[in-house]
């Protein structure tokens, strides 16, 4: 009788190779299970640190990821009637990203969207439509794979794919089952040896802006951070990248050689405005041009390849200044009115959004790269503090910062000094203490000691208000006043929280992590939990 539930999963497996419709429990465990259960894949911190340190082979991952899938019930072939566009990139990818969804959402067509990380709710990184999953879906497409993979496992090893595996491989059963028209997929680290990368037969690749990041894993240049990025390059497959510096732009397009991939070079968001009227944006900051840019030759290049009607009118491209150029340029063009639309109500929560709540208004974005930090306070500058600051002090501004990984955080900070903060508080990404009934942003990765122990390095000179740990003073009815574990509320004892409560105005940037701007807009939008 025990070999009933594997005999069964290998049936399943097997239908589903044929192409028959999965089976589904006939009571799908409920939502909150199904997250606790996604967190035990998470990897514990003391053993993440071994696999840093032996670095392991990054092609036997990239095939286990196979076998996780296989085991699922899919084979590689299957993830080619996706129709996917698959981007990569440092900084902006996830924007860019966005807005080739949102413009090609506005052809008609139904869209699947994975990216990472998810803000508030896991069921962010895989959206229908531009819409999280419902509870209800991500419940019945969890337990079905994780059922396939628990029931296929090898009892030797009692092999399970870990957390962003795991849920790659749900995204893919999500929009296979659920007729996704195309799919837009997010790198999650690198490419070439990103679990993503398991895709064979993209539609179109795309390469955001390069920075240095996650250094530990991809290396400590841009050059060998290019040569990572560009291991999603495919065969006959076009890509496009934004203007890079010059060596890693000549690594892009050598390893597009390598794969004989054809890699063209994105034109500026200018070539495509006419009589100098800017295209409008849904996401702000003059960094998201570039984005968009890509986006705009993704969704163009997606809808010729697919033979769909009205991708624009080509331009003649007017010649570029350097007499050499590594990587041609791709063709200017005039978008269509559905395009245009798309890049002017993209949305992409947490990055240069600004909530203004009565007097306290916060800027929020997930820049964690020295580069994007230096688009986020060009950013913030322009958005709140091009107005002069009020002589009589009734005018505070507060940084709100945490950096995770390896990343030079004071180099960021100092990036971040030009906006003249008033109050700078350093604190770990967790919003509650207990984490009873917010599953979501549980991480295991990460304790609770270590994150405090950055605070502490991060806080420099600052130390009063890490204590109170309270920007609003009760301004913001979105954010309750504490309360002490006895009957009386906490008490407000010091001149800045006095500062505080008198301001005509509070301006706050969170910034440096996104995971801490998930926790915030956890904070101020309790209907992002719902």
């Amino acid at each position: 009788m025990a070999e009933a539930p594997v005999l069964r999963a290998r049936a399943e497996l097997h239908a589903v190779a044929r192409g028959a419709a999965a089976p589904v429990p006939d009571r799908p465990a409920p939502f909150q299970d199904a997250i606790r259960t996604l967190n035990t894949l998470q990897t514990n911190a003391s053993y993440l640190e071994q696999v840093k340190r032996e670095r392991g082979d990054p092609q036997a991952q990239l095939d286990a990821m196979k076998g996780f899938l296989e085991r699922s019930g899919l084979q590689v072939e299957d993830l080619d009637r996706l129709n996917i566009i698959h981007v990569t990139g440092t900084k902006g990818k996830g924007s860019a990203c966005a807005f080739t969804e949102r413009v090609l959402r506005g052809y008609g067509l139904r869209t699947g969207f994975y990216s990472s990380p998810h803000l508030v709710q896991v069921r962010e990184r895989i959206r229908i439509n531009g819409q999280p999953i419902s509870k209800e879906l991500f419940s019945k497409y969890f337990w079905l794979v994780y059922n396939r993979l628990e029931q296929t496992k090898d009892p030797a090893r009692a092999s399970m794919p870990a957390y962003f595996r795991f849920l790659t491989i749900m995204a893919f059963h999500v929009f296979l089952q659920e007729k996704v028209d195309l799919a837009v997929v997010e790198v999650g680290i690198g490419g070439a040896y990103d679990c993503t990368n398991i895709i064979r037969k993209p539609v179109v690749c795309g390469v955001s802006s390069l920075g240095i990041d996650h250094t530990s894993i991809l290396g400590d240049t841009l050059e060998k951070i290019a040569w990572q990025k560009g291991g999603i390059f495919k065969p006959g497959v076009p890509a496009f990248t934004v203007a890079q510096p010059e060596r890693p732009l000549e690594v892009l397009r050598d390893r597009a050689r390598e794969r004989a991939c054809p890699l063209y070079l994105c034109p500026e968001l200018d070539a495509f405005e006419e009589d100098g009227r800017a295209l409008a944006l849904g996401l702000a900051g003059d960094h998201q041009r570039s984005n968009a840019a890509l986006a705009l030759q993704l969704a163009r290049a997606w809808l010729r390849r697919r033979g769909h009607e009205g991708v624009g009118e080509l331009q003649d491209l007017p010649p570029a200044p350097e007499a050499r150029r590594p990587v041609p340029a791709a063709p200017a063009f005039r978008p269509a009115a559905a395009m245009l639309r798309g890049l002017r109500e993209a949305e992409w929560p947490g990055r240069t959004q600004v909530l203004p709540h009565g007097p306290v208004a916060w800027y929020v974005d997930g820049a964690h790269t020295t580069s994007s930090v230096q688009a986020c306070v060009r950013w913030f500058r322009q958005a709140a503090l091009n107005e002069d600051k009020r002589p009589d002090g009734s005018e505070v501004r507060v940084l709100l910062f945490n950096a995770t990984g390896d990343r030079d955080t004071a180099a960021l900070l100092k990036l971040l000094l030009p906006c003249q903060f008033d109050y700078a508080v350093f604190c770990p990404n967790f919003t509650e203490v207990s984490v009873v009934g917010n599953a979501d942003q549980q991480n295991f990765n990460v304790t609770l000691e270590s994150a405090l122990t950055r605070c502490l390095e991060n806080q420099k000179t600052w130390t009063q208000l890490m204590e109170e740990k309270w920007i609003a003073q009760g301004r913001d009815p979105h954010v309750p006043a504490p309360v002490a574990k006895g009957a009386h509320p906490h008490p407000v004892a010091s001149s800045g929280a006095v500062l505080l409560q008198e301001a005509a105005v509070i301006r706050v940037l969170v910034t440096g992590s996104l995971h801490l701007v998930g926790g915030v807009l956890k904070l101020l939008d309790p209907a992002l939990s719902q």
